[in-house]
């Protein structure tokens, strides 16, 4: 049954402000499709919470678009006096005494947290299946035989269930964008610095990006104007004024440059992916813009897979170091400290998390140093040389932002082939260079989300909205979610 929090951020916005609706109805709605959700979405559902914070909001700020909204945030996102794990047992009853500095912003702005969502582990992994909850289902798909992906997988999936009106993410390869895909949604990752990180769980830093989903490009470009800024408690944030993004929604693609990397394309095997694709490049040149084929190398997109895993597995074993059993989570009683930190890693991380913290390790020891860390340094530079040089000339990439549909849990795939390689991991490009890139649905293949992924040149946010809000005018596909498709509209 459709409801409010079907509707889009700035028809809701519309709605307050007429008082046509109050920040209580929604949250009350929001609260009750979070209660109904079936697909592991949520650490932690604040009722109590959120209904209090709504009852208090009663006269609309209309210049505000995000007053009264509710709002669903990523469990490795400090929250004061909530429950904050980042979905690991390490974790487990650890309280932050302060907020992330999004969470901040948003509070000023009067939104109202709903719920922690589930994740990956720590933010490692793209599959949503590591939580210490269990998996993440995706919502179009009832029989729980599909992912959702990761490692933002719970936001993912409770903003296809229309549970809220925006939820936050992190994404350090693709944690945003890729569920996004999967899910049907606008999945946003601003530029390296242009949202504060301050009270964000590290995973690895010269990576790391807060993300957001929403349901349309004018919902993410409102977000990013309320989140983005320099703080002070982030040394890393940007100085850069935060730009009115919502006004470049209607400039046009006229003469603007697109391009799309030949080998990406080439190694898709889904021909419906394809036919869609090269559907959309006809559909751009409709509207004024120019589209070309680019070779980037594919010795390059091999090499963007290990790259990642060696620089991400490094920095995350410095940084979460500090994850001990002493400072954060169930304390395990020892002889000496060794033996109580041994056996809170040993009970508090999951299989996958340990191997990552053993390849981190492996890389930063003095003798494999040269050989593996810095050579995947020095890799990562000549992949971001080359993806700066190409846009110098284009002002976007455009491509799949997976290879297909969500795919099936255990489906098996050759980690060796390009299509694994390249398809699946291409979107990380926008973190080793730091470069805004949004994904969209692109077309629906058997009742499932195709999405396409648009990056463009740093803090160019504006012009990257103007190109998204384009594609989207074309697929139609403003608003998607899998409610339309269990109450059989798609």
């Amino acid at each position: 049954m459709m409801g409010y929090l079907d509707k889009g951020m700035k028809e809701l916005h519309e709605l307050l402000v007429m008082k046509k609706i109050t920040p209580l109805d929604l949250a009350k709605e929001a609260i009750e499709r979070a209660k109904a959700d079936s697909c592991n979405s949520f650490e932690k559902i604040l009722e109590q919470e959120a209904l209090d914070e709504a009852a208090r909001l009663t006269e609309p700020e209309e210049d505000n678009i995000l007053w009264g909204l509710p709002y669903i945030a990523k469990d490795n996102f400090s929250t004061k006096g909530i429950e904050t794990t980042a979905s690991s047992n390490v974790l487990k009853g650890y309280v932050p005494l302060f907020d992330a500095s999004v969470i901040s912003r948003l509070k000023e702005r009067k939104c109202v947290l709903i719920a922690k969502s589930s994740m990956d582990e720590l933010a490692m992994g793209g599959t949503g299946t590591t939580s210490h909850i269990g998996k993440a289902y995706n919502p179009y798909d009832p029989s729980h035989e599909r992912m959702v992906g990761g490692s933002s997988s719970g936001s993912a999936a409770a903003m296809a269930e229309g549970i809220a009106a925006f939820a936050l993410g992190s994404d350090t390869g693709d944690s945003v964008r890729k569920p996004a895909s999967y899910a049907g949604l606008v999945g946003m990752k601003p530029s390296w610095g242009r949202i504060s990180r301050y009270g964000l769980f590290p995973f690895a830093p010269s990576l790391d990006h807060v993300g957001y989903f929403t349901r349309d490009v004018e919902g993410a470009a409102y977000l990013l104007e309320a989140l983005a800024g320099h703080d002070d408690m982030d040394s890393t944030s940007s100085y850069r004024p935060v730009e009115a993004y919502h006004e470049y929604l209607n400039k046009g693609i006229a003469e603007k440059k697109f391009c799309y990397f030949k080998e990406i394309v080439d190694s898709l095997s889904d021909e419906e992916m394809k036919k869609k694709f090269f559907a959309s490049l006809e559909e751009l040149k409709k509207k004024g813009a120019s589209v070309e084929e680019v070779a980037f190398g594919l010795d390059l997109l091999r090499a963007i897979y290990p790259a990642y895993m060696v620089i991400s597995c490094a920095e995350a074993t410095s940084n979460d170091a500090n994850l001990d059993g002493i400072k954060f989570g169930p304390y395990y009683e020892g002889k000496t400290y060794q033996e109580s930190m041994n056996e809170a890693r040993t009970r508090g991380f999951s299989e996958l998390i340990k191997r990552r913290f053993v390849i981190g390790s492996y890389c930063l020891m003095r003798e494999n140093q040269e050989e593996l860390f810095l050579r995947a340094q020095r890799l990562r530079h000549m992949i971001v040389d080359r993806l700066n040089a190409i846009l110098r000339e284009y002002d976007f990439v455009y491509l799949p932002a997976a290879p297909g549909i969500a795919p099936r849990f255990g489906e098996s795939s050759d980690k060796l082939s390009s299509e694994y390689l390249i398809d699946d991991n291409h979107l990380a490009l926008g973190n080793f260079a730091g470069l805004p890139s949004i994904t969209l649905p692109l077309a629906l293949e058997e009742g499932y989300p195709l999405g396409v992924n648009l990056m463009g040149r740093a803090y160019e946010e504006g012009e990257l909205f103007a190109a998204a809000k384009a594609l989207e005018d074309i697929t139609g596909l403003s608003g998607l979610s899998a409610i339309n498709k269990k109450e059989g509209r798609l």
